[in-house]
């Protein structure tokens, strides 16, 4: 995945994502001691960056493929981004959920004309709800974050910050499957000025912690997260560029977490949702070392149960 292949990726998907604002808060700057924006990817499409990831990956299809379907399994973000993504190109899309998952997630799915599959809350029961699909109708399964045409198509997002503020010393990212920061990692090595990516990662999901200091894939045994898009884990696609070109992954607190969200609603005016908080709660925790710095931040997703918000 060079250069290049952002390039082409970028252009192939202008036509069906947003390019999405980029903000700041005098405010927020004064407490961390640095200059920070943050790009909106909450005003993306469906509501988060994942419909870069799941265009692109479309668009890669043979027409045979396209004519068969496409499949994935997601606790939200994802679901809805392939749905929205294979309406907007002809392809139907089959979408495995957890029954857990947020009810505002599983109505956007049915919206957006996604055929939503429901299936127990554990990534057994995702996995094999996925390949009984590809089996019955030829449909061809797309992971989360775990696929290359993913990975470049969410390095979009940082792209186009990059491009806007292109003297970033550091650009912040929730991490989950690891999709978003390996994009966010390229694009910073390949279009930024000596940037560095950093991740956030709750300490209740801390695989993408544990992975880097052991060197090999680490899992989790818990999932007791208010960040539900972070639930998942590492894949041996992105963890390759994450060990290569992520500087450090930060844990936050349920805590840390909520209060960065009420922060972001509060002085950005803006709807983000717990997994995008992490990325700010992670510069907080590093506030000491990031002074002056000029620092981005990926907001990667605005889709919120109202009905079950942390704070009031």
């Amino acid at each position: 995945m060079d250069k290049q292949s952002l390039i082409d990726c970028h252009n192939r998907i202008k036509p069906f994502i947003h390019n999405t604002p980029v903000l700041t808060s005098r405010l927020i700057d004064e407490v961390v001691g640095a200059q920070l924006y943050f790009k909106c990817e909450n005003f993306q499409r469906m509501g988060a960056f994942k419909m870069r990831g799941a265009a692109n990956a479309i668009m890669q299809l043979t027409d045979e493929q396209k004519q068969n379907g496409v499949v994935t399994h997601s606790s939200g973000n994802f679901a809805q981004a392939l749905s929205l993504s294979a309406k907007s190109l002809s392809v139907k899309a089959y979408i495995v959920m957890p029954s857990t998952a947020p009810e505002v997630k599983k109505d956007a799915v049915k919206g957006y004309g996604g055929i939503l599959v429901e299936c127990e809350p554990n990534l057994a029961a995702r996995e094999s709800a996925s390949q009984e699909i590809v089996e019955k109708y030829s449909a061809t399964f797309i992971h989360p974050s775990n696929d290359d045409h993913v990975i470049l198509g969410q390095g979009t997002a940082c792209k186009e910050l990059l491009e806007e503020q292109p003297n970033l010393e550091y650009v912040f990212t929730p991490v989950g499957g690891g999709g978003l920061i390996a994009g966010t990692a390229l694009s910073t090595h390949y279009f930024g000025s000596n940037c560095r990516t950093i991740g956030g990662e709750p300490f209740e999901v801390d695989d993408a912690y544990r992975s880097l200091k052991s060197g090999k894939l680490e899992t989790n045994t818990t999932t007791n997260t208010i960040a539900d898009g972070l639930k998942t884990q590492l894949g041996d696609r992105n963890f390759p560029i994450i060990q290569k070109h992520v500087e450090e992954i930060v844990r936050v607190t349920e805590a840390d977490i909520v209060a960065a969200m009420r922060l972001i609603w509060e002085r950005l005016k803006i709807v983000c949702e717990p997994s995008s908080a992490v990325a700010l709660a992670a510069v907080f925790k590093k506030k000491n070392d990031l002074n002056e710095k000029k620092i981005g931040v990926i907001v990667s997703g605005g889709n919120v149960d109202f009905g079950n918000l942390p704070f009031k």
